[in-house]
């Protein structure tokens, strides 16, 4: 018989998932020191500390998350942990390049050594920044040393997004082919993450060839075929969810080389779910519950290499979801190494988290509407032929359109044109402030303002609207506060996020940090912007690898050739 002392739980009476098999068997569970031990139809004469019996519930593996970012949910690895423990994600791979872009390497190190109860591993941060110092500014930098300081720590076990396609794929030997060369002479085996939006053909060989082995982006039926067939690891996010991209998973059994990530998952989005809300969503789309958790556990974590996790079998972490009812989804309580998040996590207060590398990043100076004038040299009185950024209903690609705008004693009038204004400015300090100002289309389209230091990926202080004094009240309002996201109804502020860890996370409880975020989309939708995810397609405006015109504060430019736009032609 077996001691007493040697187990810690027996659960009876489940359907437990078998991921090898992928599917259900009814079969009895053992977990030891926070693994699985033994499983069996039968496990005879066992005794343990702890008797769970399920009465028919199912039995999953704890969700693997294998792409998020910590610092896009502008909360902290502790508050995140708490977060999505209760909706079934155990691990997460976070590639933090928000905070790196902020604050450097040391920025990254304070920020990832906090607790968390779940495990976080992480992806070295690839493009900090993401194209080059000539097109933005940002706070902190990576090259090749600090990669080589983060390969030594264990908990990085892949390269994060490679976003600078120009340079990834020259003929020159650029800092992006030299930390790909670099992980692969340390770790030949590490995954390296890419952001390879709508690049197919030769381009997606280019790609390939440089050695990236993962895509998140925006997906289509066709791009997963080719990314796919050419050997490349798609992870779907919550916008790459159509039908036509779930039912290609579907109909040609890609289950092995798919994956479902959140990638950015704003904070009011937290607060009704995390993964799971994708998992639910696939199987609500057609995919067999046992598919749709097959590519949210064991899938995920072989292609991370985490070979303890994702299957509920002898030795693999005791990390483990309970379900009242399968297609549903429904979860009942959630295990981390055994013990159950209802005895683990209570009610959040605030994080008293503030690493002081963090803290005290907003250094631009105040603005004045004399700032905002819009001027040009081209006339004194006509018009000029603008370049505007016009946003899309969905997803965070834009278009480059052009507008015919009347100019008089040099001052161009773009508010006849139902434009907004948007200004981005330099905010570590390091350039005295500078700014660059542009003009958006289907942006704000009443009489308000929108703001915030959250602006990918160089966090630099970006701020758009139709109110001239709500823009400045915003501008000045980020900087007392150390950052923020901010919305304005004419000159009046309406709804404030403030982020003062780096301009970018919030250390107050995700309930209260999800309502904000929600005040400030509601607020956002009023004023007549629109998109399937306002929060991230106002602050990657600024992302200059996200096609196809954006905004930094150097300026306009093209994404894809890297070039910069001017602002007006005659």
């Amino acid at each position: 018989m077996y001691l007493h002392k040697r187990f810690d739980s027996f659960i009876k009476n489940a359907h437990v998932f078998n991921v090898y098999l992928r599917k259900f068997q009814d079969v009895q569970v053992s977990i030891k020191n926070g693994k699985f031990y033994w499983i069996n139809k039968e496990l005879p004469n066992l005794k343990a500390k702890k008797v769970i019996d399920l009465q028919g519930k199912y039995l999953i593996p704890g969700f693997v998350d294998a792409h998020m970012h910590i610092d896009s949910s502008m909360t902290t690895p502790k508050i995140m942990g708490e977060t999505i423990l209760k909706y079934g994600t155990t691990t997460i791979i976070a590639d933090d390049h928000e905070v790196t872009n902020v604050a450097g390497i040391n920025g990254l190190k304070d920020f990832i050594n906090e607790d968390s109860p779940i495990d976080i591993f992480f992806g070295i941060p690839s493009s900090v920044p993401s194209t080059n110092p000539q097109m933005e500014t940002t706070g902190g930098k990576i090259g090749v040393p600090e990669v080589k300081e983060l390969l030594k720590d264990p908990r990085f076990i892949c390269l994060g997004e490679v976003m600078n396609f120009k340079d990834m794929t020259s003929d020159k030997d650029t800092l992006i082919k030299d930390i790909i060369n670099t992980c692969h002479k340390t770790k030949p085996t590490m995954p390296i993450e890419g952001h390879t939006p709508a690049y197919h053909g030769e381009d997606l060989a280019k790609i390939l060839y440089a050695g990236v082995t993962t895509d998140h982006t925006q997906q289509t039926r066709d791009l997963v075929n080719e990314k796919i067939r050419n050997g490349m690891f798609v992870e779907v996010q919550l916008k790459s969810m159509h039908p036509d991209v779930i039912n290609t998973i579907i109909d040609n059994k890609y289950f092995e080389h798919v994956a479902l990530v959140t990638d950015d998952s704003m904070p009011d989005t937290l607060l009704k779910g995390h993964l799971n809300l994708l998992v639910k969503k696939a199987i609500n789309m057609g995919m067999k519950p046992e598919d749709a958790i097959y590519i949210s556990t064991y899938i995920p974590a072989r292609h991370m290499g985490l070979w303890d996790r994702g299957a509920i079998a002898p030795g693999r972490v005791a990390d483990f979801s309970i379900l009242d009812n399968l297609e549903e989804l429904s979860i009942a309580d959630v295990y981390k190494n055994g013990i159950s998040a209802k005895e683990t996590i209570k009610n959040t207060s605030q994080d008293d988290f503030s690493p002081n590398s963090l803290t005290t990043s907003v250094k631009a100076p105040k603005l004045t509407k004399q700032d905002l004038l819009l001027k040009t040299n081209l006339v004194d009185n006509g018009s000029v032929t603008a370049n505007v950024i016009q946003i899309n209903p969905v997803g965070t690609f834009t278009n480059h359109i052009q507008k015919r705008l009347a100019v008089h004693n040099h001052i161009v009038d773009w508010q006849s044109a139902n434009l907004a204004l948007i200004i981005v400015q330099e905010r570590y300090g390091l350039n005295d402030g500078k700014f660059s100002l542009g003009l958006v289309d289907r942006g704000i389209i009443g009489d308000g303002a929108v703001g915030a230091t959250w602006a990918h990926d160089h966090h630099n202080l970006m701020v758009m609207g139709t109110n001239i004094d709500g823009m400045i009240d915003i501008q000045h309002q980020l900087i007392n506060q150390q950052g923020g996201y901010i919305v304005a109804r004419g000159e009046k502020i309406a709804a404030n996020a403030p982020l003062p860890i780096g301009g970018v996370v919030s250390n107050q409880p995700m309930k209260i940090l999800g309502e904000q975020i929600g005040n400030i989309r509601k607020n956002l939708v009023e004023l007549g912007y629109k998109n399937t995810n306002e929060i991230m397609s106002f602050s990657t405006l600024s992302l200059l690898v996200s096609p196809s015109l954006k905004i930094s504060d150097k300026g306009l430019f093209e994404v894809k050739s890297q070039k910069k736009v001017p602002l007006f032609e005659k």
